[in-house]
């Protein structure tokens, strides 16, 4: 007589889900090395040095390429003398436009990046507070060097611009 067929559903431990039994061993090497990459990976990707890092790295290029794209709008390059001088001081010009601008965005996503990661560690939340704080700071920082009313306006309106963009993000539609 056969066994009752099983009518409960086995519950695993993340992690120790049974492979299928078509697998030969070498597949089952390979699924267990992927997990063990896909862990790394993952907590590589909650470390706040890594999300500076990328912050800073995508910031210089996203300020990079606006400087780019704001240099052909501008009056120079549509009326100018196009000779082959002018062209390379041109080129040259726009490339030392496009760092400088570049830098300064990447300046202020790895500041902001880095405090607001710093914070939702500290308090081990991750809710609203931890942005508006985290882009008080980056903002007084930024303006640190014109005195302390502007660092505490330079907090508030970034502050400010941080949950609005915080707000719009996360917004239920």
């Amino acid at each position: 007589m056969a066994p009752p067929p099983q009518v409960s559903i086995p519950w695993f431990p993340e992690g120790r889900q049974p492979l299928p039994p078509d697998w030969t061993d070498e597949e089952r090497q390979n699924w267990a090395t992927n997990q063990k990459i896909s862990k790394y990976f993952g907590f590589a990707m909650e470390s706040c040095m890594t999300k500076t890092l990328m912050a800073g790295v995508v910031g210089t290029g996203v300020g990079a390429a606006f400087s780019l794209m704001g240099t052909t709008f501008s009056y120079e390059a549509a009326y100018g003398t196009h000779t082959e001088q002018t062209t390379k001081a041109w080129f040259r010009d726009q490339g030392r436009k496009m760092w400088r601008t570049g830098r300064s965005f990447g300046k202020v996503g790895a500041i902001y990046s880095a405090t607001e990661c710093v914070i939702e560690s500290y308090r081990a939340k991750n809710d609203m507070y931890n942005p508006v704080a985290g882009g008080f700071i980056t903002g007084a920082i930024l303006a640190r060097n014109s005195g302390p009313t502007a660092a505490l306006g330079g907090g508030v309106a970034f502050a400010a611009f941080s949950a609005a963009i915080e707000l719009f993000l996360h917004r239920e539609t």
